[in-house]
């Protein structure tokens, strides 16, 4: 555990300073965290380690996560009439800095399942950059101005846009994995949203998957999931590396220790590659009658690698053989939101409904369990500096205390 800490540490600690949640699934979009000793127990009667709670504007689909940049928190809202918004809150007190309404892009959905605000925003010291449903990408100043605003055209998605933006040096990523053969990985520069790069990808049907870019062997690595294919790129020029079939199509890969794991999420298969020489090696696979459904992204820890999937199940599965270690029921738990390991090796399955956190192990060992009863369906915590950000249908929370002895 200690030894992939700081290997992940290592990987943003350049970039990145420590206790930022920058984008979806924090640095590097991998869903770890370098705190430690967060509370575990919050609200209640008494609503233990609430720091402070704000009110949210109604919104149509509110799946979109939170980030933590700088002293601020952005998340975006959206009506399906349709309406994109913008928030900005002070990260010490929750107050409301200002929000701006971003016109929305041209594509308009038949299917609203996923609704205009699955994409969560992402940020760094300068700016924010939003990217909606209706295939529009932004950015804005500090202050809620649109510094500039793109309209992807040309578009052809499955049900919604799922995706959401990632941060590499002076680039903004997007994996647009599209029907009709028209899906493309593309950079653009943040100071102005032109392309820098782009990579067509028509054999890749679709994907509603973030991608992640930690370091191999070295190096900064752009590793994706779409419904045929795992694959890894040079982040810098969209050069592909290496390629291996797979089902992904919904979660975000999960790295560790050179391995790379990813399932569908929308009940096919998974596999598990290490990526760490000229080419990947297949490690393990899991064929469709071995999955359930499960929309939340996997996570390593401890040599395992675990995932929940639809009926409130939780799987714990060797990292290196694929062997269950075990599956257990847990009633409430979330299977879309995706769980954060901080440094001191405590898997957080956290939201504003029904959360749980849990000791890596070869038994299930639940530490706590609590119910802000504001379930939101699709968004994940964040956190940063000592606190955990957690948005529910109706508030954004903000949960800060002593861990519990």
């Amino acid at each position: 555990m200690r030894i992939f800490i700081s290997i992940f540490i290592l990987s943003f600690g350049a970039t990145l300073r420590a206790g930022e949640w920058p984008q979806f699934r924090g640095p590097n979009s991998m869903s770890y965290s370098d705190e430690k000793g967060l509370p575990t127990t919050w609200g209640g009667p008494d609503g233990k380690n609430i720091a402070w709670k704000v009110a949210l504007p109604k919104a149509d689909n509110p799946f979109s996560s939170p980030i933590v940049c700088n002293g601020r928190i952005f998340l975006t809202t959206v009506t399906n009439k349709p309406q994109h918004t913008v928030l900005c809150f002070d990260a010490a007190d929750g107050k409301l800095l200002w929000q701006t309404d971003v016109p929305p892009g041209p594509w308009k959905l038949g299917d609203l399942r996923a609704g205009y605000g699955a994409p969560s925003p992402a940020a760094d010291k300068n700016q924010v950059f939003v990217f909606f449903g209706s295939a529009v990408l932004a950015s804005l100043d500090y202050d809620g101005k649109i510094i500039w605003r793109k309209e992807l055209k040309n578009t052809a998605f499955d049900v919604g846009i799922g995706t959401s933006p990632i941060l590499f040096g002076d680039t903004i990523i997007l994996q647009l994995d599209q029907n009709g053969k028209k899906s493309v990985l593309v950079a653009l520069d943040k100071k102005t949203g032109e392309t820098k790069w782009q990579n067509p990808r028509p054999q890749c049907i679709f994907a509603h998957s973030t991608p992640i870019i930690p370091m191999v062997n070295g190096k900064p690595q752009l590793i994706l999931s779409a419904s045929k294919w795992l694959q890894g790129f040079d982040p810098a020029t969209g050069t592909k590396l290496w390629e291996i079939e797979s089902d992904g199509e919904t979660p975000s890969p999960a790295f560790g220790n050179g391995l790379v794991y990813v399932d569908s999420g929308r009940g096919g298969g998974g596999v598990c590659a290490d990526i760490t020489g000229d080419k990947p090696v297949l490690k393990w696979k899991l064929s469709k009658s071995e999955m359930s459904e499960g929309f939340s992204s996997p996570i390593f820890a401890q040599g395992m690698v675990y995932k929940t999937h639809h009926g409130d199940i939780m799987v714990c599965r060797k990292a290196d053989t694929g062997e269950i270690v075990f599956s257990e029921h847990l009633k409430g738990l979330s299977t879309a939101i995706t769980p954060i390991l901080t440094a001191d090796g405590l898997l957080y399955f956290a939201c504003a409904g029904k959360s749980f956190i849990i000791k890596p192990g070869p038994k299930l060992d639940v530490v706590a369990s609590n119910d802000l009863n504001d379930p939101n369906p699709g968004a994940s915590a964040a956190i940063a500096n000592g606190r955990i950000y957690l948005r529910g249908t109706r508030f954004l929370y903000c949960i800060a205390g002593k861990a519990e002895k």
